[in-house]
């Protein structure tokens, strides 16, 4: 008796001595972790786990769970599975990796990661991937019937003008698309825009406006700009150009020929505003949300006229927030359209 007495203190040390070294491990670790007893009590709970909402009077609120403890009771070795979970007053859903061990036979630790951000990151490539695919399918299918059609005309030169021209302006789209996913890869992994220099807005208009002049006049619409007072802000200046490039292109695309687009700038509670407006199509309210997501277009039909990659504006909002600040719009169906890209200005020494 004396015998096993002692072993089974000796057992009961040993048991403690490891709940409190897995208790420590909970108390510390980044993720949301639990120590369960026999009956999926909650022993201990991380920080991480109060938080993330795991645990409410000592038990475990989610079904799966508890499920997965369960399933790691009955065999050797960890056991883990990925699943949605409700969590929070507004039972908002995360996808979470969940890691559930045995030891000392009927306790259990379990570790839960959120991985939400990661998966909706593998969602958004994804997307990306199959959206770039889609549109590079396009010009390069259109560029391969095309030289097939230019061989067979040999012998007739008014078609392969027709079909020349109709080469020359696939080439420049699939060009344009190229450049433009050059653009939104550099702006998307700049961050916040580092080795800032002190830029001129004015400059960055003027460049902008120049950049697209021979759009401008081609499709007869006419180009005021005014660069207003000295502003300053610290950023990047191809950046800034190209953004508000973009935006007057885009203006000029969808104004009707005859009319004016305006580029002004403007300082407001120390924010500078570079303004673009145009007498355009206008954006209806349902769609002026989505607009600036990659690859989405308002009318399709005509950006397949205008050769528009769906790129522009994704690019403006993604240097607008490299710069600290935002891109806002206001649009009336039929009236017209202003984008207004918002960054600090510069206070000088």
């Amino acid at each position: 008796m004396a015998l096993w007495s002692r072993k089974s203190e000796e057992s009961d040390t040993q048991f403690d001595a490891f709940e409190q070294v897995a208790s420590q491990v909970v108390d510390v670790i980044a993720t949301a972790g639990v120590v369960l007893d026999s009956q999926n009590n909650v022993l201990r709970a991380s920080p991480g786990a109060i938080q993330f909402g795991l645990v409410q009077n000592r038990r475990l609120i989610h079904a799966n769970l508890v499920k997965l403890a369960d399933r790691a009771r009955e065999q050797s070795g960890a056991v883990t599975e990925d699943f949605d979970l409700e969590t929070g007053l507004r039972k908002e859903t995360v996808w979470v990796h969940a890691t559930a061990a045995r030891f000392a036979d009927t306790y259990v630790m379990l570790l839960v990661d959120d991985r939400t951000e990661s998966k909706k990151l593998e969602e958004t490539r994804r997307d990306f991937v199959a959206n770039v695919s889609h549109e590079l399918k396009t010009p390069i299918g259109a560029i391969g019937l095309l030289a097939e059609a230019l061989q067979g005309a040999k012998d007739d030169p008014a078609a392969i003008d027709k079909f020349s021209d109709s080469l020359i302006r696939e080439s420049q789209r699939l060009a344009n698309l190229v450049q433009e996913l050059m653009q939104l890869s550099r702006v998307q992994g700049a961050g916040a825009v580092e080795n800032a220099k002190v830029i001129e807005l004015g400059a960055v208009v003027t460049d902008a406006v120049e950049r697209n002049q021979v759009l401008a006049e081609k499709r007869n619409i006419r180009l005021a700009s005014d660069p207003g007072e000295s502003i300053q802000v610290l950023g990047d200046y191809e950046m800034l150009t190209t953004a508000v490039r973009n935006l007057i292109e885009n203006a000029i695309v969808y104004s009707e020929p005859g009319t004016q687009v305006g580029i002004g700038v403007k300082l407001v509670d120390g924010v500078a505003e570079i303004a673009v407006t145009d007498s355009g199509l206008g954006i209806p309210e349902s769609e002026q949300e989505r607009i600036f997501e990659r690859f989405y277009r308002v009318d399709p039909s005509r950006s397949r006229e205008t050769g528009g990659t769906g790129l522009g504006l994704a690019i403006v909002k993604h240097v607008a927030a490299n710069h600290r600040g935002e891109i806002r719009l206001f649009s009336q169906p039929g009236v017209g359209s202003t984008f207004t890209i918002r960054i600090p200005a510069h206070k000088g020494d």
